[in-house]
């Protein structure tokens, strides 16, 4: 076989045929899409805002008002839905129409790594390239069946990840961005919305979690960590406040135990604070009325 032969297999093994297999996976990822009626990223700047959290409540919430949720973890190093949500060790199963994601008992679909690596405790040291081949046949092989709302829960920052997601699926209904009430969340949330403007995904919002803690005794509401970020960045860069959830520790019991907060708290004040939320998105979303 001369060099030239040789050459002209690598390039159809190095280059022509990944693009191939990406053209295919991208045109899989618009079937599936395709059931679902509303796809929505949840985004942050950086990571320790509870974004994750967020995203599991919001789902429920939806759910709780008779809505067909699905939520894909694309956070390939650190993914934590499974936890909250009270399914980690349970496996999606394999079937001819493709992977099944796994139910919470409030009827929430969810994929994630944590749920299909035989060892969730071990980290997945995987380079961009992987991580990005990992997420495209996530977006492929997935089954949702008919879906009103999928919510896709990024890992922080503006990497590869959401990137990549923002371009396999560009009808994306658009992203709402999670901060906290400190200053440097507002400088890191800036970047977030910039990528998401950049890519022509619509941002419906804001939510600023760890939004001050009120005490149970005596009623009054300390500014933990620092207080008015969201509000602050929703006027300059003129995007909707779609609310502020407050400091509750039984959120964090809650999710260690596997239980969404909204479930096991309805009556909270934070509950109802994301109830509100749910319907600033419905209307937003289900009107058309995207914010730009």
């Amino acid at each position: 076989m001369t060099n030239k032969e040789n050459s002209a297999e690598e390039v159809i093994e190095q280059k022509i045929k990944p693009m191939i297999e990406k053209i295919a996976q991208k045109k899989k990822v618009q079937e599936k899409m395709t059931k679902v009626k509303h796809q929505i990223m949840i985004m942050s700047g950086k990571g320790g805002v509870g974004k994750s959290t967020v995203t599991a409540n919001l789902a429920t919430a939806l759910a709780k008002k008779g809505k067909k949720v699905g939520i894909l973890d694309s956070d390939i190093h650190g993914p934590s839905i499974p936890k909250i949500l009270g399914i980690q060790g349970k496996k999606p199963k394999a079937t001819e129409t493709g992977i099944q994601p796994v139910t919470t008992p409030q009827g929430v679909k969810v994929i994630s790594m944590d749920l299909l690596v035989t060892e969730s405790e071990k980290p997945l040291i995987w380079r961009g390239p992987l991580k990005m081949k990992a997420i495209r046949q996530l977006l492929s092989e997935v089954d949702w069946g008919q879906l009103d709302y999928l919510l896709i829960d990024l890992p922080p920052g503006t990497g590869d990840e959401p990137l990549n997601i923002m371009q396999l699926m560009p009808e994306m209904d658009g992203a709402i961005i999670i901060t906290a009430p400190s200053d440097l969340s507002q400088y890191v949330v800036r970047k977030a919305v910039s990528m998401a403007q950049k890519m022509k995904i619509p941002v419906i919002g804001i939510i600023e979690n760890m939004s001050g803690f009120v005490c149970p005794n005596c009623g009054e509401r300390y500014e933990i960590l620092g207080s008015g970020g969201g509000k602050k960045i929703s006027k300059e860069m003129n995007l909707p406040l779609l609310g502020q959830i407050p400091i509750d520790p039984e959120i964090t019991v809650d999710s260690d135990q596997g239980t969404p907060f909204i479930v096991k708290n309805p009556e909270t004040q934070a509950t109802k604070i994301f109830e509100e939320i749910v319907q600033k998105i419905q209307k937003t979303i289900e009107s058309g009325n995207k914010q730009n």
